[in-house]
């Protein structure tokens, strides 16, 4: 799923603009609160949650609203990845996505200022929401095998997650962040190229292959394998050769820092 931020004046009006020239399904997220522009507020009905319950949601005949404390934007991000293709968040300065700020507005990303809705150059907003880092889960890639065209000759899904580990040993320093580059194109390429070589073998119907680039956290996902096979043995070994060759053949780059140092992971091999 691309994301693209808007922030400033008229935020979700520009959201309207943009979403009509998108394929495929489109998401778009508004704060629920007093600043600025937003999306209206839940009904009473959902502010008024009863005890014990973290979200509410209400369905109606022009769509849905929500209502919960429990959710950050990132969680709202992981829920929608698996099933729109799109989703673009109003009124979020700090979110770690190339934003379009309307006016002279802060944000933490600002890939394009313009100066008014209504001026916007619609074409090179969609441009900066290309060339963004897709926003992807594992259940975004699991819905993605499940609807290849081979899917019905599939009675196995087999995953690997790999994510950042605090330390190795008892006596290890803690890890604080991992940051991940990678050799744009060739990486992207190369692991094409995995995908298309595993789906070769017999009973393997579908390969998805994705690792997230940028600074991650102690606890976050890093890298994702899902295997779509005719049965659980192929769909086992081809995740286990899958992660294997993506971290012998991709040319992806790890800096590691700790509570004692930073340092480039392949200096020290």
């Amino acid at each position: 799923m691309q994301v693209l931020g808007v922030v400033g004046d008229d935020a979700l009006a520009l959201c309207d603009r943009v979403a009509p020239h998108l394929d495929g399904r489109v998401a778009v997220v508004g704060r629920g609160d007093d600043t600025g522009d937003s999306l209206p507020t839940p009904d009473s009905a959902l502010s008024q949650r009863p005890d014990g319950v973290d979200t509410a949601y209400a369905l109606g005949a022009d769509g849905w609203t929500a209502a919960g404390e429990d959710r950050s934007l990132d969680d709202v991000l992981d829920d929608l990845a698996a099933t729109y293709d799109h989703a673009l968040l109003a009124g979020f300065p700090n979110v770690t996505a190339p934003t379009v700020a309307v006016g002279e507005v802060e944000s933490a990303d600002v890939a394009l200022q313009v100066d008014s809705t209504a001026e916007a150059d619609v074409e090179a907003i969609i441009d900066v929401l290309i060339d963004a880092e897709p926003h992807v889960t594992l259940e975004t890639l699991v819905e993605r095998v499940k609807h290849s065209p081979r899917a019905e000759r599939a009675g196995a899904i087999a995953t690997f997650t790999g994510r950042v580990r605090t330390k190795d040993g008892e006596e290890d320093p803690e890890t604080l962040e991992l940051t991940f580059e990678k050799y744009e194109g060739v990486a992207d390429e190369r692991m094409r190229t995995i995908e298309d070589e595993l789906m070769e073998r017999d009973g393997v119907q579908e390969v998805a292959l994705f690792h997230r680039t940028g600074t991650l956290e102690s606890g976050e996902d890093i890298v994702f394998v899902v295997v779509l096979a005719g049965h659980r043995e192929e769909a086992f070994e081809t995740v286990s050769d899958g992660i294997d060759r993506l971290k012998d053949e991709v040319p992806i780059f790890k800096r590691e820092t700790t509570v004692e140092e930073d340092f480039w992971v392949h200096d020290r091999q």
